[in-house]
């Protein structure tokens, strides 16, 4: 097992991403996210925005939606420019429902020790529970 920890390392003091989007992400719910690309069976959950609803409303269009209909929006280099420049509705990102879980802008080594701390305090407490039952 394991997890995906993209979103929450992305939030992070070290992440060469603008503090904007940054903040955006603290700021979130586990709402602010949009899932596109359905209509082209390649779903992805990304952080709602301007590019991500106008991606939504070409789908929504009657009739067969192409990548050439919104690849123009979707571009990497769009996704790139917008973490430099902090323009949050230049382009889209990746951001699962969990990005309602990331509520600061830790460093990452104070991240990792609170994810070993959390991780072992379970890990005790079931293993409690299993020796009591």
């Amino acid at each position: 097992d394991g997890m995906n920890m993209g979103p929450r390392f992305m939030v992070t003091k070290e992440a060469a991403i603008h503090e904007k989007v940054k903040q955006k992400m603290v700021e979130a719910s586990e709402l602010d996210t949009s899932l596109i690309y359905r209509t082209l069976r390649n779903t992805a959950r990304v952080f709602k925005n301007d590019v991500a609803e106008q991606v939504l409303e070409i789908e929504a269009k009657p009739g067969e939606t192409k990548f050439e209909d919104i690849q123009a929006l979707v571009a990497g280099v769009k996704g790139r420019e917008l973490f430099e420049s902090g323009d949050l509705d230049n382009g889209i990102w990746s951001a699962g429902m969990v990005v309602g879980l990331i509520d600061d802008i830790p460093s990452c080594e104070e991240l990792i020790i609170r994810i070993v701390e959390e991780a072992e305090a379970i890990i005790n407490q079931r293993l409690g529970d299993m020796a009591s039952a």
